[in-house]
């Protein structure tokens, strides 16, 4: 049996006992399948751990972990791991910063990084770490703000009015950033109010080479044996930032069997969605973003492979690519099984009955049918939405600041509630960081990229579109992308801040091309986001019937689809069998060293040289990577796990193919998390890096003078 097979069976068993995933039955009880469910923070499964485990989780121990683990802005998580704002995430989440923060004449992804001083560490650009400090539910209020029988339309305005009026106030009173997230798909409203850090300093990356050791052959395989870990620094008023909730780190690392959690922030699953839901994810819009994926896979690696320089401008942009096309890959032959379906339409089938049998149920009985005529409409909507709106036709970072320059005119003219959201006062400071940062912009790399989209954009819809001929003015896609690239001037930060606090006025007297290339689309854009935001907000109130439906059928709560904000999970160091052969629960350094030499040290597998020096320094049991069956999914990259005692014990950093199906299932029979050991961090650290420092620092949990 083939992985993709396995995936198949997997989804098909766990839709058929019925246990596991809830994609319109709605999310697990507490008393659900064992280590499933990624929980809210303020509805933690207290009761199902202590049955299991004989453990007590108590509000104060989940308290110091909450304000121990921090949301990187650029993608993924992290963790405090002294009382002097040393933070530690992935090295693939630290990537973004690394790239902006290297130059032709030093690639601080080839070579790492150490900083040998606090005057050392690198600030980087429009990094921002989120601390979560606090939750409160506002659902009431934010249900209580819709009128009546309100058309969908004013439902989303009075919606989004509240919304922004609830964030304001709290960002008044607190001064912390302030997020109102829609929780069940609309079921549920909370308050995640922040603390923001946004000089964040680079303090330690092992090169990619170790970092992300076998590339992207070995994604989302097991064994592993990477080093896929950075350290930053977060300051406040010019000095290392004091951060008395850390995670201390464990002295041996974890045991097998023994019990660990987790505390990061996953990013989005589809266990809620409606079968139309998933026909659309499945027919729509998995294979567009594929094939858009491999499309850019081609043209980046293309263009890498020309020239040394190339390869390193792209590399980011290329990572991603590679990870994203592997992981929509898993997810789309998962939901091609037609078993899979033909379980799903049954359990979907259930919960209709239910509802026809239970008085008082009108509402929700109606929902699955105004949750398939809104998709029908997104659907109907879905190419020219991500062409123009998303902006999949109008590649590079250039096109995205002049839009925001042109929006951010109109919007901020306006009242909070009435303003599109990401212009919301509640966001309005992360905004501005991204949009006035002095990170790198290549015009060779933007002309690639948007030449590239642009002819993306006319072959989906046609040479004689309308917005098609108005984007290329009688040019072709390479000569239209050069002449905008190299006339626009928003690549230059006191334009951009100029144009952006002279409001509407300076922006409508701007002639930069590449404004007047967002203005010539943004009617049409506007048109389409607003179809999909009225469209949404139906699915949204039929969601939130559902999942009242939900809790009244099952006489208890659950967990909520992922959102990239912080969840707790947790589950057991456990290695698994799989085609015959018995995968251990971690791997050691030993292999390693295997592994590449089997490859002949070439291409992903080559070491960097302070690893072919310190080869001999290393025990060849040390623990390298280790696999667990905590449920996560992409944002959870850089997660830290931790024990009982709630100590620092490892670094989530990836998943084995198995566990791609957590997306719309949870499974703990050979789905695994993959993350790097502790002892692993520490003891290269010291034997290859000769970090000393910071060794001190981990054990000690203070930075060493």
């Amino acid at each position: 049996m083939d992985s993709l097979e396995l995936m198949k069976r997997i989804l098909i068993h766990l839709l058929t006992v019925g246990w596991c995933l809830s994609l319109s039955v709605g999310p697990l009880s507490h008393s659900g399948r064992a280590e499933e469910g990624m929980w809210l923070f303020n509805d933690p499964p207290k009761k199902a751990i202590q049955e299991a485990y004989g453990y007590e989780v108590t509000d104060a121990w989940l308290q110091k972990l909450m304000r121990a683990s921090i949301r990187f802005n650029s993608g993924g998580s992290g963790s405090f791991v002294s009382e002097d704002g040393l933070v530690i995430s992935n090295h693939h989440v630290g990537a973004d910063a690394l790239y902006k923060l290297s130059r032709e004449d030093r690639d601080l992804m080839v070579e790492g990084y150490l900083a040998g001083a606090l005057d050392q560490e690198l600030p980087c650009f429009d990094l921002e770490l989120n601390v979560l400090q606090a939750i409160q539910d506002v659902t009431d209020q934010v249900n209580a703000a819709v009128p009546e029988g309100a058309s969908p339309e004013d439902a989303f305005a009075a919606r989004r009015r509240v919304m922004a009026d609830i964030e304001e106030a709290s960002l008044k009173e607190t001064g912390l950033r302030s997020d109102v997230v829609t929780l069940f798909q609309g079921g549920a409203y909370h308050l995640y109010q922040f603390k923001r850090y946004t000089d964040v300093r680079l303090v330690f990356a092992p090169e990619q080479q170790i970092a992300y050791f076998g590339g992207d052959a070995d994604n989302f395989e097991y064994p592993r044996y990477c080093l896929d870990f950075c350290l930053f620094r977060v300051y406040e008023d010019g000095q290392p930032a004091k951060t008395p909730d850390y995670l201390k780190w464990s002295a041996n690392g974890p045991d097998e069997g023994e019990l660990t959690f987790v505390s990061g922030h996953p990013g989005r699953t589809s266990r809620l969605l409606t079968v139309a839901e998933l026909e659309a994810v499945r027919d729509i819009v998995l294979p567009a973003r594929l094939n858009r994926l491999k499309q850019l896979e081609v043209l980046l690696s293309a263009w890498s492979a020309r020239h040394p320089e190339n390869a390193r401008r792209a590399k980011d942009d290329l990572f991603g690519v590679q990870n994203a096309r592997k992981a929509f890959d898993g997810a789309l032959a998962g939901l091609l099984d037609p078993e899979f379906f033909a379980a799903r339409v049954d359990q979907e089938t259930a919960l209709r009955i239910w509802l026809r049998s239970n008085s008082g149920q009108e509402d929700a009985g109606a929902a699955h049918e105004r949750i398939a005529v809104a998709q029908l409409e997104l659907n109907r909507i879905s190419q020219r939405y991500g062409l123009l709106e998303r902006g999949v036709g109008l590649g590079g970072d250039l096109f995205g600041i002049a839009r925001t320059l042109l929006r951010a005119g109109d919007e901020l003219a306006k009242p909070s509630g009435e303003r599109l959201r990401e212009f919301g006062e509640g966001g309005l400071e992360s905004l501005k960081l991204r949009l006035f940062s002095e990170k790198p912009i290549y015009a060779d790399l933007e002309i690639l990229k948007l030449t590239d989209s642009l002819t993306y954009l006319a072959s989906q819809l046609g040479v004689g579109d309308r917005v098609v001929q108005q984007i290329l003015n009688g040019k072709s896609p390479a000569a239209r992308a050069a002449e905008l690239i190299l006339n626009t001037r928003v690549g230059d930060v006191s334009i951009r801040r100029s144009l952006f606090e002279g409001g509407a006025k300076a922006v409508s007297g701007s002639a930069d091309p590449m404004i007047e290339l967002a203005r010539l689309v943004d009617l049409e854009s506007r048109t389409l986001r607003s179809v999909e935001e009225t469209q949404t907000e139906i699915k949204r109130q039929a969601h939130g019937a559902l999942a009242r439906a939900r809790w009244e059928r099952d006489q208890a709560g659950g967990y909520p689809d992922a959102t990239f904000t912080l969840r707790f999970t947790y589950g057991q160091i456990r290695g698994y069998e799989f085609q015959g052969q018995k995968y251990p629960a971690w791997t050691q350094v030993s292999g390693l060293f295997e592994r590449g030499n089997l490859m002949d040290f070439q291409g992903a597998f080559a070491l960097p040289p302070s690893w072919e020096k310190a080869q001999d320094l290393l025990p060849t049991t040390l623990p390298a990577n280790f696999v667990s069956t905590h449920d996560i999914i992409g944002g959870n990259s850089g997660s830290p796990v931790v024990n009982r005692a709630g100590e620092f014990v490892g670094i989530i950093f990836d998943g084995n193919i198995q566990s791609l199906v957590f997306d719309y299932a949870y499974d703990d029979v050979v789905a695994r998390a993959i993350s790097v050991h502790s002892t692993y961090i520490k003891e290269t650290l010291r034997r290859v890096y000769n970090a000393e420092s910071l060794v001190r620092e981990l054990e000690s949990g203070r930075r060493a003078l």
